[in-house]
C-alpha cells in the first residue's frame, strides 16, 4: 500500500472550459469517515432529474445506498475485484439502471443515451458540491437486474463521496491517482463529411 500526496487534476484544455468541468476527475481514495448532508444528496438526484431526454422520457432510476447500509453492502459485493478495493470507502454507492421500455412495453432506443447525461449532470453537481463522482462498469450487472424490474437495464455503479489524497491505495491504483488526466487530442475526436462514394452507397 502507498500513501499518495495531492495531484494536480485540472485538465489541460485547447480552450478555456467551465471550472467545474477542467477540475472534475475520477478519484478511487475517498474519505471513509465523511458522511453527505440530505442537502447534498437532494441536489445531485435533482441535478439528475432535471438532464434532457428523448421526448421527456426521464428513463434513469437511482438505487441510492448509504456506507453502513445494507444496500451498500450489496452493491460492493457486486463490484468487480479492483474496484471493491478502494470503492467502500466511498460514502454513496448509487446504482443507476435506465428504463429501456416503457409502460405498455414498447423500446425507449435512446434510454441508454438519455441516462448517461443524467449521470454526467450528477457529476458536474457534485463538483459543485465539493463532492467526488467515480463510474464504474466493472459490476456483475446479470446480478443486480435480477432484482431490478424487467424494463430496467443496470447501466453503472457510481461512488460518491469526498476525496482523500492521503487514502491508502493499491498498486497500480495508487500511481493512477497521481497520473495527469489525459485525452485524445481533440483532431482525434472529429469527423469529417462523408465522401460522396459514401453517400451514393
Amino acid at each position: 500500500m502507498n500513501v499518495h500526496q495531492p495531484a494536480t487534476k485540472v485538465a489541460d484544455t485547447a480552450a478555456p472550459v467551465h471550472t467545474l468541468l477542467a477540475r472534475r476527475w475520477s478519484p478511487r481514495g475517498f474519505d471513509r469517515d465523511h458522511t453527505p448532508e440530505e442537502r447534498e444528496v437532494t441536489a445531485l438526484l435533482e441535478a439528475a432529474r432535471w438532464a434532457p431526454s428523448a421526448n421527456n422520457s426521464q428513463p434513469w432510476r437511482f438505487l441510492v445506498a448509504r456506507r453502513g447500509e445494507d444496500a451498500f453492502d450489496w452493491l460492493v459485493g457486486l463490484l468487480a475485484p479492483g474496484n471493491r478495493s478502494w470503492a467502500p470507502s466511498a460514502s454513496l454507492l448509487v446504482l443507476v439502471a435506465a428504463q429501456t421500455a416503457d409502460d405498455n412495453g414498447r423500446p425507449r432506443p435512446w434510454a441508454l443515451y438519455d441516462t448517461g447525461q443524467a449521470v454526467a449532470a450528477l457529476t458536474v453537481q457534485a463538483e459543485a458540491e465539493g463532492l467526488s463522482v467515480h463510474q464504474m462498469g466493472g459490476f456483475d450487472a446479470d446480478a443486480a437486474g435480477r432484482e431490478l424490474d424487467d424494463s430496467l437495464t443496470p447501466v453503472v455503479v457510481v461512488a460518491i463521496g469526498r476525496h482523500d489524497p492521503q487514502a491508502l491505495l493499491p498498486e497500480p491504483l495508487a500511481s493512477r491517482e497521481q497520473a495527469a488526466r489525459s485525452r485524445e487530442p481533440l483532431d482525434a475526436l472529429l469527423l469529417g463529411r462523408p465522401t460522396a462514394d459514401r453517400q451514393v452507397a
